[in-house]
């Protein structure tokens, strides 16, 4: 059995008042996992490209947003594909946008909101996404002495 790790999982938020929004994006009726909501997600497409590079692409390509800090989320999502045999792992990455940055979403969703921590939680359908929302929001919120260890400079 191999493990691939070619899939990002990359959450977007704004600071808003005293907290922070997540973006969700719902999926399109033609793509797979149809009218699920989500954050950015996206796959390598150059040998060479790192996976934090993918995570950027992606969400310009997804919301045609460029964050003005990145970070590196301290957990890793995986899932095993029956398809395949292999366990897919996906690093997680965090994007901090511009409160009032227009957002242009792409033909893999139909609409997107800002969302509170709790409503992100209602509305994802995984467990690990849901575990990466507690994770940002603890270290945006609780624990900002540790953002420097894992920001990716841009």
């Amino acid at each position: 059995m191999n493990v691939n790790s070619t899939l990002i999982e990359a959450h977007i938020f704004r600071k808003h008042e005293n907290t922070i929004e997540f973006l969700l994006l719902k999926r399109a009726p033609n793509e797979i996992y149809p009218g699920i909501w989500q954050m950015v997600t996206g796959h390598t497409k150059y040998p060479d490209e790192k996976l934090y590079q993918t995570a950027i692409r992606e969400i310009e390509e997804e919301t045609g947003l460029k964050p003005e800090r990145f970070w590196v989320v301290p957990n890793v999502n995986s899932f095993y594909s029956p398809e395949t045999n292999e366990i897919i792992m996906i690093p997680v990455f965090a994007a901090l946008v511009n409160e009032n940055a227009r957002i242009k979403i792409s033909e893999e969703h139909i609409e997107y909101k800002w969302v509170s921590m709790e409503e992100a939680k209602m509305l994802l359908a995984w467990g690990g996404q849901k575990k990466s929302i507690d994770s940002i929001y603890e270290y945006f919120l609780l624990k900002q002495d540790y953002l420097k260890l894992l920001e990716i400079g841009l």
